[in-house]
């Protein structure tokens, strides 16, 4: 029997439990003997409950007892998790996260004492849910040299755009739904800010390309500045707008960024909507492949969870080979990166096509009804050039009109 303790009992750590009691025979035929949940650690007491005798307070039971041979960290944020999870790593004991912010932040320094120590720290939950993303990437894709990973990786955001998509909604009406339905917290900036995504395609990038990628180095953009007139356009262009976390390997760069982008009907993340996620991964010999399914939520999560202490289990004297190395990986600034973009300007089209031509080349022109504005979708340039397109096309324009209302990233 292997016996294990769980750190954290809210809604991710329950579901393990839940996972782990309701699969028990599953999990057990897998591994080749039972697992046994002995301690978990929470600041409640959870009375009159099956795990009330369970319940521990004190974290030093658990660094401390030498039964335990897999700890999994369900609490989030950074700490106590990462002294708590470094302890246990240096005790000798596996460890199973669902953290994102703590494989971002501290997943390098983990890894190499994981690697010391002959344990295993495990992170497949920490990114797409119950998406298999992690796993597949260290084993099935492990002869492929990763050219793209692209995904809609933020339920709370992708609800919100399809609802803003398929209804017409304001982004604040939007939010304030996935807010009474429990999908985005009160404070929703995580989310809406795009921080969230970017920690996930940090790690994603680092599984990529076996080095250490700082989040920070990332650029991130939000959607809390797509406007349901943004989706008027897209539905009459036969677009759709997503939040992208994207990392893409060209020749001897790697572009890491986080933005809106607007996509056509044949990119194969269109039609992930509501609260699912989606991952593309493109390899230099497999093409492209696609991962779905439930990004979050407590069993979803959980499952990718126990899939951890599953393969630690079976692996209880060995290290798996998995991670990326202290190598710090440099990623390219975002003004070298190309794009198609899509930009609302204020004013008519017929009067100032002469100055859109000058100053953003050829465009695609597109028009509402009724608004006192139009949008242009400019040809694949550089986002450095086309910044100083913008600059001067927002000069000459100043004087009269609005200018310009509203860029998207576009890949149509």
């Amino acid at each position: 029997m292997i016996k294990v303790a769980i750190m954290g009992y809210g809604t991710i750590g329950s579901g393990v439990y839940e996972v782990l009691k309701t699969n028990q025979q599953i999990i057990a035929a897998n591994v080749g003997q039972e697992i046994q949940v002995k301690y978990i650690l929470d600041l409640r007491e959870f009375p009159g409950t099956e795990v009330e005798k369970k319940i521990i307070h004190d974290f030093s039971v658990i660094a401390e007892d030498e039964e335990i041979q897999i700890v999994v960290e369900t609490m989030g944020g950074l700490d106590p998790a990462y002294s708590f999870v470094k302890t246990c790593l240096e005790a000798g004991k596996h460890v199973a996260t669902s953290n994102k912010a703590l494989v971002a932040a501290y997943g390098t320094k983990l890894l190499e004492i994981a690697r010391k120590k002959k344990v295993n720290f495990l992170f497949e939950a920490s990114v797409g849910g119950g998406i298999p993303i992690i796993r597949p990437l260290y084993t099935c894709l492990m002869g492929e040299k990763i050219q793209e990973i692209t995904g809609i990786l933020n339920g709370t955001t992708n609800y919100i755009l399809t609802k803003m998509d398929k209804e017409g909604a304001s982004f604040n009406g939007a939010l304030k739904e996935a807010q009474d339905l429990g999908y985005a917290e009160r404070n929703p900036e995580a989310d809406v800010e795009g921080h969230d995504t970017c920690r996930k395609i940090a790690i994603l990038t680092a599984m990529a390309t076996r080095k250490e990628v700082n989040y920070q180095d990332i650029y991130t953009e939000g959607i809390t500045r797509i406007t349901d007139i943004d989706f008027k356009y897209a539905g009459k262009m036969g677009t759709s707008i997503k939040l992208f976390g994207s990392s893409r390997m060209e020749e001897d760069q790697v572009f890491a960024w986080v933005a809106p982008v607007m996509i056509g009907k044949d990119h194969p993340l269109y039609a992930v909507s509501d609260v699912y996620n989606g991952i593309l991964v493109k390899g230099n010999m497999l093409g492209t492949s696609m991962f779905y399914g439930s990004g979050a939520g407590r069993l979803p999560t959980a499952s990718a969870v126990a899939a951890d202490i599953i393969e630690a289990a079976k692996s209880l004297n060995s290290n798996i080979p998995l991670g990326w190395t202290e190598e710090k990986l440099r990623i390219a600034p975002m003004e070298t990166s190309s794009h198609r973009y899509f930009v609302r300007i204020s004013g008519r089209y017929e009067s100032q096509k002469e100055t859109v031509e000058q100053c953003l080349g050829t465009c695609q022109i597109v028009t509402l009804e009724g608004l006192n504005e139009y949008a242009a979708l400019t040809e694949k340039k550089s986002e450095k050039q086309f910044k100083q397109e913008l600059e001067r096309l927002e000069e000459k324009l100043a004087l009269v009109y609005q200018g310009v209302l509203q860029t998207i990233r576009a890949e149509v």
